[in-house]
């Protein structure tokens, strides 16, 4: 049975409706990016670009690097657009868009977000870069979806027990990355990470600025807790929704993490736009032996 219009909704010229993209606009492997302005910043490297196209927060460009063909996409910030790129993204390869019938043969993407992230470890240095392999949301994204068989309550559970987490907020969930690209994008350059998705930059994170938080020891806790002798690394805004979405869908992602800032020890990169540039060069290279 097709899927409604008011699902799956296209714009006049056929392209799917936030992203503003065709099925022939998408390469296999997509590198996601949170800020419009990051996007140049990744394809200044690539030989040629083929298609740019521009709609509110979402900045797409395609071309080649290397050889290979490679499509990077700004998501914005947060989760809430990652279920918007997520979704438009496989109905692009998982959807007939003019019968708007779900394709008989599934086609898997590879996913990597580059972005920026706190360590919440005072050991962790400054300009440092993390491969997370596990995350946890604190934003309530998986839980509209049958989602439980992705999800790692072992970890979950005793989290919330450890920070007295109130019955207002969401519950969080632990999702994995694939662990073949994961895997590959590590290296000696890289830490290995255990990371929590918050739904804001401020508040969620511990952050005062003119308002109180409702657990000022929040930041501490989430330090302190410990899984299988793994602590938690690093703060950021995207990585669990993308890990939980891409699983959901049949994808595979991992989550590149460039640290600029230090919670702990309340230090901030002085080379934020180098050690970005670093991760993104480190980021394309290793990409293309995959």
């Amino acid at each position: 049975m097709p899927i409604a219009k008011s699902e799956l909704i296209l714009n006049p010229d056929g392209s799917i409706y936030h992203l503003n993209l065709k099925p022939e606009h998408l390469a296999p492997t997509i590198i996601t990016v949170g800020d419009p302005d990051r996007v140049e910043k990744v394809t200044q490297y690539f030989e040629t670009i083929e298609h740019t196209t521009r709609k509110r927060e979402f900045h797409t460009q395609t071309g080649i690097y290397k050889g290979k063909r490679l499509t990077v996409i700004s998501t914005g910030i947060g989760t809430d657009n990652i279920d918007i790129v997520f979704n438009e993204l496989d109905a692009l390869v998982n959807i007939d868009l003019q019968t708007k019938e779900i394709k008989d043969k599934h086609t898997s993407l590879n996913f990597i977000r580059i972005g920026t992230s706190g360590a919440i470890q005072s050991e962790i240095p400054i300009d440092s870069f993390i491969v997370s392999e596990i995350a946890i949301g604190f934003d309530s994204l998986l839980h509209f979806y049958d989602s439980k068989e992705i999800q790692f309550p072992q970890i979950s559970d005793p989290l919330m027990e450890h920070l007295d987490w109130s019955k207002d907020k969401s519950t969080p969930y632990v999702v994995s990355f694939d662990k073949k690209l994961g895997r590959h994008m590590q290296s000696d350059q890289t830490s290995k990470g255990f990371t929590i998705t918050n739904v804001g930059f401020y508040g969620p994170q511990g952050r005062v600025l003119r308002l109180s938080t409702s657990d000022e020891l929040l930041n501490q806790k989430i330090a302190s807790f410990s899984y299988a002798d793994k602590k938690i690394t690093n703060l950021e805004m995207e990585t669990a929704g993308i890990y939980g979405m891409a699983k959901l869908l049949g994808h595979r992602a991992v989550s590149m993490n460039a640290i600029l800032a230090n919670r702990a020890t309340g230090e901030f990169s002085e080379k934020p736009e180098k050690t970005v540039d670093k991760l993104i060069r480190y980021t394309l290279d290793k990409i293309t032996s995959f």
